[in-house]
């Protein structure tokens, strides 16, 4: 580039430097932006618009939009045409930085430059990544005032953005009215169909797209309508797709495809390989997209796997990903599943303007780790910024009610979800507010609220309250309700499990070996319980009466000695907690539980002070709670349970669920 400043005049022609700005775009290399930008001022060149405008886009592509917006901010009035307006809006919305684009989009507006259908196009994306409705119907107002709707562009953003604010209603209104599409127009309803849980609808999309045979569908069409195809199982369909992408001659291994691999084996539960697949890609030269650095990071939620997210946080660091909103989502998910909730409410600290789903994914994170008030702190804030909540957010609010003991709180916003945002509660909600009921001992109000429910209960509405009724021992209730699950999930071993426990407890051993033997001609079997722990990058899985490790003897030895000293401390064994065990036994048999020898390895095997992280398959058990609690006490340093339902984090002999779990 040095041959920029060489003496011939014809070197120092506009058009020559909008030559060497187009092809710095194409390397992306800063010092030589910066060396154009110094000729452009130097030439006086900088208020002609179209040098203006190709800077402007350059610093962007150099991974510079902080010099972007100071050469917009500082850039005389005149040359702040509406072409330099809609490219830094279309930046910002990119970023993505959707509030900036909004209020540039306004400041435009005040400055008396009017938006061209180029501009609408442009800040569309923004209103749509805010996810608030009214951001994108304000927009759309403008749009039909200044007579752009019938824009065949314009109307297909219209349509995403309707989709990704989660009104397929309007969004297919403005699809209809359109009086031409094209396969952006069709893509941007395909697409939004599969965001919106529509996955039949995005299958009929994709035949109409096929049967005008205007245009052929692309590999978004492709991808999305196969991601919709596995969602409901449409194996023929999905079949029939794969052999118009061969046909099409489309089938080639690039993102997209690498993409599907890997959301394929977080579909059939192969985490593992999902989060191999990442580093594979890279390695294949493949450069990972937002959704490939989100599958990942679900892979190692799933997988507890805290060493294996955080490289990927990093990863998304490196390659600019890390102000990107739903990456930001799938990284609050990913540290609040392995364990470290702080690290979790860091990523939602950094990020400029959190939407709804970033929103959702710290409350969850919060609700999953027993710290219910901030729950209900987290929603009102949201709430106050104008936020609509999704129907996901109040399946965690209502949870985090229950949890907490809010009876009246849970019922208020359980009912303000139809009257005030326009949600209709699902079995989810149903099923919380339930568990909510059942918690604080109002079996009767639970069972009364099942009956008046306008949709059918299904077996998590049921599971509630057979939990319910195990935890107050209502066996009258129990056998009712379990009879009721055992018809919709036969092949469920928990509800067998609870109500022969509860005919335990009740001595009734002889309709506790009727339910067993029920399981057994069911053919359902019991999930063995384990727990696991990872010391420097290895796992260590432990079952029941485990005695493979190779540490053994130590591992029991400190058993011995938590055993004396939490006794010292006021232990007393919960022997209903040894349901399977013989009387003589059970007191012996409570220490051999998977968590317990997994404490005892941690212990040993973990430097002093560090934190022990456990997990566990199953829900752990009541005395193995209180165990951990002594353990905290007497040795100083948090222990953090993560078992099937959620996260107990023992601090100084207290846990965090305040033992209302």
């Amino acid at each position: 580039m040095s041959h920029i400043y060489s003496q011939d005049s014809h070197r120092h022609k506009p058009t020559h430097l909008n030559y060497l700005l187009n092809a710095t775009a194409q390397t992306k290399c800063l010092r030589h932006a910066t060396q154009i930008h110094s000729q452009i001022i130097t030439n006086s060149f900088i208020s002609l618009p179209f040098l203006f405008n190709n800077l402007l886009t350059l610093y962007s592509k150099c991974g510079r939009p902080s010099l972007s917006l100071l050469l917009f901010s500082t850039a005389h009035q005149l040359t702040r045409t509406v072409v330099s307006w809609t490219s830094l809006i279309s930046l910002l919305s990119h970023l993505p930085a959707p509030f900036q684009a909004l209020s540039c989009f306004n400041q435009m507006r005040t400055a008396g430059v009017y938006p061209n259908h180029f501009t609408f196009s442009a800040v569309l994306p923004a209103c749509a990544s805010t996810s608030i409705l009214v951001h994108g119907q304000q927009m759309h107002c403008l749009i039909s005032k200044h007579g752009y709707e019938g824009y065949v562009f314009v109307g297909s953003a219209l349509v995403n953005m309707y989709a990704k604010c989660h009104d397929m209603g309007l969004a297919e209104k403005v699809f209809v009215a359109l009086p031409e599409r094209n396969i952006v127009s069709w893509n941007s309803m395909i697409v939004g169909c599969l965001l919106n849980s529509f996955h039949v609808k995005a299958l009929f999309l994709f035949r109409e797209v096929r049967r005008e045979d205007l245009f052929s569908p692309n590999q978004v069409s492709f991808s999305t309508v196969l991601s919709a195809s596995a969602n409901i199982g449409a194996l023929e369909f999905g079949k029939q797709v794969h052999g118009v992408v061969v046909k099409q001659g489309i089938e080639n291994r690039d993102v997209i495809a690498w993409n599907v691999m890997s959301m394929g084996c977080v579909y059939n539960e192969n985490f593992e390989e999902a989060c191999n697949y990442l580093w594979v890609m890279k390695r294949a030269g493949i450069s990972p997209d937002e959704a490939s650095y989100s599958t990942a990071l679900h892979a190692s939620a799933h997988l507890a796997a805290l060493d294996q997210g955080t490289l990927i946080h990093n990863q998304t660091i490196k390659s600019g990903f890390s102000t990107n909103t739903c990456i930001a989502s799938s990284l609050i998910t990913m540290y609040a599943k392995c364990g470290s909730l702080d690290d979790a409410c860091r990523v939602f600290e950094e990020i400029d303007n959190p939407n709804v789903v970033c929103w959702t994914a710290l409350i969850a994170a919060c609700q999953q780790h027993g710290n219910g008030n901030h729950v209900i702190k987290l929603f009102e804030k949201m709430l106050a910024d104008g936020l609509k909540p999704h129907y996901i957010t109040f399946v965690c609010v209502i949870s985090a009610c229950s949890h907490t003991g809010r009876v009246e709180e849970g019922h208020a916003y359980f009912n303000s979800m139809e009257k005030v945002h326009g949600i209709i509660p699902g079995h989810e909600h149903y099923a919380c507010m339930v568990d909510l009921l059942g918690r604080s001992g109002q079996l009767d109000e639970a069972r009364k609220f099942i009956a008046q429910m306008p949709i059918k209960p299904n077996a998590s509405v049921w599971g509630a309250l057979l939990g319910a009724c195990a935890k107050y021992g209502n066996l009258e209730m129990g056998s009712e309700v379990a009879g009721r699950l055992f018809e919709l999930e036969p092949d469920n071993p928990g509800n067998y499990i609870l109500l022969a426990n509860m005919y335990v407890h009740k001595g009734k051993l002889r309709e506790a070996d009727h339910v067993r033997r029920l399981m057994g001609i069911n053919r359902v079997r019991k999930e063995p319980g384990c727990s696991w722990i990872d010391v420097k990058n290895k796992s260590f899985v432990f079952t029941v009466h485990d005695k493979l490790h190779a540490r053994t003897d130590e591992i029991y030895e400190m058993l011995k000695k938590v055993k004396e000293l939490v006794t010292n401390k006021g232990y007393v064994p919960q022997t209903q907690f040894a349901v399977n065990s013989a009387e003589e036994l059970k007191e012996e048999s409570l220490w051999y539980h998977s968590e317990k020898i997994a404490l005892a390895f941690g212990l040993l095997a973990l430097p002093a002070g560090a934190p022990i992280r456990i997990k566990k398959n199953l829900r752990t058990c009541g005395d193995c709670h209180t165990v951990m609690k002594f353990a905290s006490e007497i040795w100083k340093r948090e222990i953090i349970v993560r078992d099937v339902n959620r996260f107990h984090h023992f601090r100084n002999g207290l846990c965090s669920c305040r033992d209302y779990w």
